[in-house]
């Protein structure tokens, strides 16, 4: 039966732990501090326990929430700190994000033996971010999902693709998963838009600027978008911003270098806020080969900028309502791309209907189903 009370109301001052790896400036750093923000809104205390503590985003959680340090600098090496805690403080419930923090707070309740409750998070398509690895590899990593999984009260997945990809290849019951969109649209990413971005292509309107975001690697394919835009600049003024930093830095750089179009190309690295170029640029593109739900696309949205999408596992066909909210393109193909992006640029969706696309994606409303999943008594 659908708990139908306010886990709020329910409960007098609940108290959850979040376990995660602070490793970088990505989608899941910036979602766990919305959540935490609106977790203490909404009168839960908040323990943070970061593995690692490599992210600005550390440095932005409220003064209220209480960091736990395990001294350890690995997920896995961190298992007897987390186990101590669970002993020591027993909270009402606690959120692993990321693989190897689920599998370690699966681990870690079964040693410390409390009833505190268990919620995990898979924000990716594992299957494909698996495909080309070893196919022993490959088992060994479902096998491993098989056996610890289950042990949760509730695996979250981020879109409904993420849901149906852990059920037919970590064969996962479905009672177990709870599909719950990313708490992205949040007051401060509408007000963080509206400064102005320290670039002086948006300086002059009559150019339009496509921007990409991410982290410069191959899941984001920024590869087949600089080859896209390669296309569309032969006819037509253009240029392009890919906001991130990565290990494919210098072969993207050498790529746009050979296809003649690096003048035309900036690739600033990580900036504190993409979402002032996403408010002002004429297209935001996502090339990714593959995603658990895209937050950038969604931010973008949420700021009414025309999109174009690989149809990627998973979430963008989700998102983009099967191409109703912008165009749906192969993965790898820069001819495809680069026809969407033109047909965009010449006739863009309104932005009031854009912003209709993710409303589901607020992070109060996000917050709220996440706090059904973990007070659920």
């Amino acid at each position: 039966m659908k708990n139908q009370i306010s886990p709020v109301i329910a409960l007098e001052k609940p108290r959850i732990a979040i376990f995660v790896s602070f490793s970088g400036s990505g989608g899941v750093e910036r979602m766990i501090l919305n959540l935490t923000r609106e977790f203490l809104n909404l009168g839960v205390r908040v323990d943070m326990i970061p593995v690692k503590q490599e992210s600005f985003h550390l440095d932005l959680l409220p003064q209220e929430v209480n960091v736990i340090d395990l001294g350890a600098s690995h997920t896995l090496s961190s298992l007897p700190g987390l186990v101590r805690y669970l002993k020591s403080e027993r909270p009402d419930a606690i959120l692993a994000a990321k693989d190897r923090a689920n599998t370690t707070a699966v681990l870690a309740r079964r040693l410390a033996g409390v009833s505190t409750r268990l919620v995990l998070r898979m924000g990716t398509t594992v299957s494909a971010a698996m495909a080309g690895t070893h196919p022993i590899r490959e088992r060994i990593w479902y096998l491993r999902m098989r056996m610890l999984y289950p042990s949760a009260d509730a695996v979250v997945a981020v879109s409904r693709g993420v849901a149906h990809d852990l059920k037919k290849n970590a064969g996962l019951p479905p009672s177990l998963l709870r599909v719950i969109p990313n708490p992205v649209i949040s007051p401060e990413l509408v007000t963080m838009s509206e400064q102005a971005p320290d670039h002086p292509w948006f300086q002059e309107s009559t150019v339009p600027v496509l921007l990409g975001v991410g982290r410069l690697t191959r899941q984001k394919d920024f590869t087949t978008l600089l080859r896209s835009f390669a296309f569309v600049r032969r006819n037509r003024p253009c240029r392009l911003i890919i906001l991130g930093e990565g290990r494919d830095r210098g072969s993207l750089q050498s790529l746009a270098r050979d296809l003649g179009i690096m003048e035309d190309v900036a690739m600033p690295g990580f900036v504190e806020n993409p979402y002032a170029y996403m408010r002002r640029a004429a297209l935001f593109v996502l090339s990714s080969l593959w995603e658990g739900s895209p937050n950038v696309l969604t931010e973008a949205l949420a700021l009414g900028t025309p999109v174009v999408s690989t149809d990627c596992p998973s979430g963008p066909k989700e998102i983009l309502e099967h191409g109703r909210f912008g165009p749906l393109v192969p993965m790898g193909n820069p001819e495809a791309m680069a026809q969407a992006i033109v047909k965009t640029l010449d006739a863009p969706l309104e932005k009031s209907l854009l912003k209709t696309a993710v409303q589901a994606y607020t992070v109060k409303e996000s917050s709220k189903k996440y706090l059904e999943t973990l007070l659920v008594k």
